[in-house]
Formats: C-alpha cells, sequence, structure tokens
C-alpha cells in the first residue's frame, strides 16, 4: 500500500509543479531562463518516480505508465483552470511519454538491468524532454498575448518582472535543459532505484 501511495503522491506533486512552473505568466516573466529551470525540475520529477514504478513492479512498460498518469492529472488541471475562464492553453501540459518509453527501452532492453536503467535510461530521459516541450510550446499561443489579456494582479517591488533577454545567457534553452538534465536524472534515476529498498 505505501508503494503505490508514494507513486500517487509523485505523480500529485509532479502535476502541482506543471501547474505552477507551467503557466504563461511565469513564461513571460522569464523567458527562456524559466524553460530550462521547468525542463530541469520536470525531467527530476519524472525520472524519480518512474523509475521507482518501474522497479517496484519489474515490468517494462510501467515508466510510460506512470507518466501516462501524470498527464492525465495535468490535463484535468487544465481543465479545472478552463472552467475558471482561462483560456485552453494557458497551461502547458508537458510531453513526458517519449522519455519514459526510452527509459523503459532501456530497461528491456539490458534484461532489466537496474545499473544500465540507472545509467543509460536517466540519461535518455534527460536528453529529449526540453526538445519535445519546446516543439509543444510552439503550437500554443502567445505568451505575452495571454499575459496582457490576463493582466496580473499589482505585485511588490521585489516581484517586478524583468524584460527577458532572449539569447544573453542562454543561446539555446534546449541544448543547457537537455545537458543538465541527462547528467542530473541520472543521480534521481538511482534515487527512484534506490527506495525500493527502504
Amino acid at each position: 500500500c505505501t508503494h503505490y501511495l508514494f507513486i500517487v503522491v509523485v505523480a500529485v506533486n509532479s502535476t502541482l509543479l506543471t501547474v505552477n512552473a507551467g503557466d504563461y505568466i511565469f513564461y513571460t516573466d522569464w523567458a527562456w531562463t524559466s524553460f530550462v529551470v521547468f525542463s530541469i525540475s520536470q525531467t527530476l520529477m519524472l525520472v524519480v518516480g518512474a523509475a521507482y514504478y518501474l522497479t517496484f513492479t519489474g515490468v517494462p512498460g510501467t515508466a510510460t505508465y506512470y507518466a501516462l498518469i501524470m498527464t492525465v492529472y495535468t490535463w484535468v488541471a487544465k481543465g479545472a483552470w478552463f472552467s475558471l475562464g482561462y483560456p485552453y492553453d494557458f497551461i502547458v501540459t508537458p510531453v513526458w511519454l517519449p522519455s519514459t518509453m526510452l527509459m523503459d527501452l532501456a530497461y528491456w532492453a539490458t534484461k532489466k538491468n537496474k545499473h544500465s536503467l540507472i545509467l543509460f535510461g536517466g540519461v535518455m530521459a534527460g536528453l529529449p524532454l526540453p526538445l519535445f516541450n519546446m516543439v509543444n510550446l510552439i503550437t500554443v499561443a502567445d505568451p505575452l498575448e495571454t499575459a496582457f489579456k490576463y493582466p496580473r494582479p499589482t505585485l511588490p517591488p521585489y516581484m517586478t518582472p524583468i524584460e527577458p533577454a532572449v539569447g544573453k545567457f542562454y543561446n539555446s534553452p534546449v541544448a543547457l535543459g537537455a545537458g543538465a538534465g541527462a547528467v542530473l536524472s541520472v543521480t534521481m534515476c538511482a534515487l527512484g532505484c534506490k527506495l525500493n529498498t527502504w
């Protein structure tokens, strides 16, 4: 029971993280800086839960199933925002499934070798997520246009947004997010596997 509860808790937290980090107000303030942070946080949250679920069941395919749970939760949250009067694409639902499919593939191809899952699965999960999410963002409405339609409440001075300097700090947010995600997700994949040995 504790194992399944953990899976649900991580999936719910993943969804909350998406709702908090994936709305257009966040993207409008910080532009590509937020995209890199968003990519890394999403990768790490995804990998720890998916690795835990995969090694707990021992059945290749359950990591993808876990990502599907997260996706469904987030679409429900997206529907809730829509019912409150926000535009349907106000919350961006991340594309998690390709990353977890690669984790499942690494686990299956190495005949359920946990160490290969950690190394290969972790790297392969971190690499594609920023790429797919950048394509995902291209398909939705312009963040600035949406933000002007739904103005924010007055903010205190220390929270006043700065003008985004695209390309000044991050020449390629996809490459930076993918590189950092690929390295850090190996550690989180190991943590997910370790949680099964309580």
